[in-house]
């Protein structure tokens, strides 16, 4: 996926969930983060940033905050990104795990939930939730890094579809490249691992796909292992 217009910057402070004080151009900007996660190995200040503009009088900024430095790598935090990346490499039959399918849609209904995407291939509907990695430690990509009760329910939703005969896929994508391997963080969050191998001994499959984050993209780049 493309972005529009990118700015460089230097982050002075994290204010709250979703604003940020920056340096764009030696100018002081309250921009928006475009993700309400933790990301505190991430946001340190003084580490540079990269920020999309955006001109829109009815917005209270017109930059938002999408990519950090870490170890000399682009990270990319943008919470949104992961489902475009994964729905275009759908369309475009570049997931090796899948190839060509049909019918690729967003946010999908089924019951009482809604899954991220969802594909048909050879008449077989397959739900997929997507799940954006920002967190790294010792070159291990880890989710969440925040504990997540609505990430635990759309896992064990995702066993109830695959129960009534559907496909079903959690992909982390990791928004960096480079990791050697996925595994949850257990230390944060035990009962989303838990549900994690519950839903991998009843069907479900777990991915991992790594990215390559350039300064005004990101490109789902291929699948990494995953250790549950």
């Amino acid at each position: 996926m493309k972005y529009g217009k990118i700015v460089p910057g230097k982050l002075i402070r994290r204010v709250n969930r979703f604003m940020a004080e920056v340096f764009v151009n030696g100018t002081k900007e309250i921009v928006h983060i475009k993700n309400t996660g933790r990301l505190q190995e991430l946001l340190q200040p003084g580490v540079e940033i990269l920020l999309e503009y955006k001109s829109n009088p009815s917005r209270k900024t017109q930059f938002s905050l999408i990519s950090v430095i870490k170890n000399d790598r682009w990270v990319n935090i943008d919470s949104q990104a992961p489902n475009t990346v994964v729905y275009e490499a759908l369309q475009d039959g570049k997931m090796l795990e899948f190839g060509y399918v049909n019918e690729v849609k967003r946010e999908v209904k089924y019951g009482n939930s809604r899954f991220d995407l969802s594909f048909k291939k050879d008449d077989q509907q397959c739900f997929i939730e997507v799940k954006g990695v920002t967190l790294e430690q010792n070159g291990v990509a880890m989710f969440p890094d925040a504990p997540t009760k609505r990430g635990t329910k759309h896992v064990l939703e995702l066993v109830n579809a695959v129960q009534n005969g559907f496909d079903g896929v959690i992909l982390f994508v990791v928004q960096m490249e480079g990791c050697m391997f996925f595994t949850p963080h257990k230390e944060m969050d035990w009962e989303f691992a838990d549900a994690l191998k519950f839903a991998t001994s009843n069907g479900v499959k777990i991915l991992a796909y790594d990215s390559i984050v350039n300064e005004d993209e990101l490109i789902l780049k291929g699948p990494i292992p995953v250790q549950l």
